[in-house]
């Protein structure tokens, strides 16, 4: 290593520009080759570096939201789902529904893409640098719960607040207290008009009164949920059983089970 290049090197690690130690030399080759001045070759350094921060900044808020798996709006399969419209749900990738706080109802049951849907509108989120955070609500009211106890749950709330999208998946799979439902009134609230919820629910807004044991909360979180919301019933088949079923055909027997087959149909004729 020569004095010049360990100099550069240790100043780029001083600069917290760890990401041109590779990349200085074979840009300035670049540079050379095609005889560019010298705030051109600056120009492109600070493209490499601007980008490679984008990068890593995009898949640092893609961990913090702590999806439970990653999909994107592309994968989805919307031939499979003829009740949604297919260029309705792409523009929501643009975000705009954040510019004025708008709530996002995914509602059907379970296995038609709810939640893929739901993480792939948080990814494109995390893509424009926006905070998200994933949860189903077992999880949210459970650490509700425990913020009553500990006595923090003004903080708590502040802190869910301050996302600019809160997923919350699940709605629907495990009934909830009265204590729980009036936590979740308090946190919907916190948020009404200021932040994005994207909901899943494997039930209708009509049948939540099996969810909650208060119908008056209930009705309360459905007001501000839905006041300015986009919502998407999904009346489909199950992703889920549809491959199992793929699987199933495409699965190409062995040749034992040939012969076990071909043995039982003998026996059966004899």
């Amino acid at each position: 290593m020569t004095d010049l290049h360990q100099r550069i090197t240790q100043q780029l690690r001083t600069l917290s520009l760890k990401g041109l130690i590779d990349l200085y030399r074979p840009l300035a080759e670049e540079a050379a080759k095609n005889q560019l001045q010298y705030e051109e070759y600056l120009a492109l350094l600070l493209d490499e570096e601007t980008r490679g921060k984008t990068d890593r900044s995009v898949r640092t808020k893609i961990t913090l939201a702590r999806f439970p798996f990653l999909r994107t709006l592309e994968e989805f399969d919307f031939s499979f789902q003829p009740s949604l419209e297919e260029k309705t749900l792409v523009r929501l990738g643009t975000l705009d529904f954040l510019e004025k706080a708008e709530n996002l109802v995914f509602l059907g049951p379970p296995g038609v893409g709810k939640t893929h849907l739901a993480v792939a509108i948080g990814i494109k989120a995390c893509q424009a640098k926006k905070r998200v955070l994933f949860l189903t609500l077992p999880a949210l009211l459970r650490d509700l719960s425990l913020s009553v106890r500990n006595g923090t749950l003004p903080a708590s709330l502040l802190a869910y607040s301050r996302y600019h999208v809160l997923i919350i998946d699940e709605v629907g799979y495990t009934p909830i207290t009265r204590e729980e439902a009036n936590l979740l009134f308090q946190l919907v609230s916190i948020r009404y008009e200021k932040g994005s919820i994207l909901l899943t629910s494997n039930y209708g807004f009509e049948d939540w009164g099996k969810i909650f044991p208060d119908s008056v909360v209930a009705a309360a979180i459905i007001d501000r949920l839905v006041h300015h919301a986009r919502i998407f019933p999904i009346q489909g088949s199950s992703y889920r059983v549809r491959d199992k079923i793929h699987r199933r055909k495409s699965a190409k027997p062995s040749p034992s089970s040939l012969i076990s087959q071909g043995e039982g149909e003998i026996k059966a004729s004899l």
